[in-house]
């Protein structure tokens, strides 16, 4: 299937808003969302490498900054 992947990201991102707690510089999200889609996020600067154990990733500063962001465009 053919999509525009960065409104996937967009939309991704803003979403990762509802499941994040604060963190320091940033914060952390449980990563339950398609694979690829994280790596573009991390590839983006706005996620930690999501290719680790754990079951949450790190959100960056610059990842908060932009996530409220896309929250308040697509969700308010």
């Amino acid at each position: 299937m053919d999509y525009d992947k960065d409104k996937v990201d967009e939309m991704t991102l803003a979403l990762m808003c509802l499941v994040m707690s604060p963190g320091a510089g940033g914060g952390r999200a449980w990563k339950t969302f398609d694979w690829n889609t994280l790596v573009r996020l991390h590839r983006k600067g706005w996620i930690s490498e999501p290719k680790v154990k754990e079951i949450s990733v790190a959100v960056t500063a610059e990842g908060l900054k932009k996530a409220g962001e896309l929250f308040k465009k697509h969700f308010q």
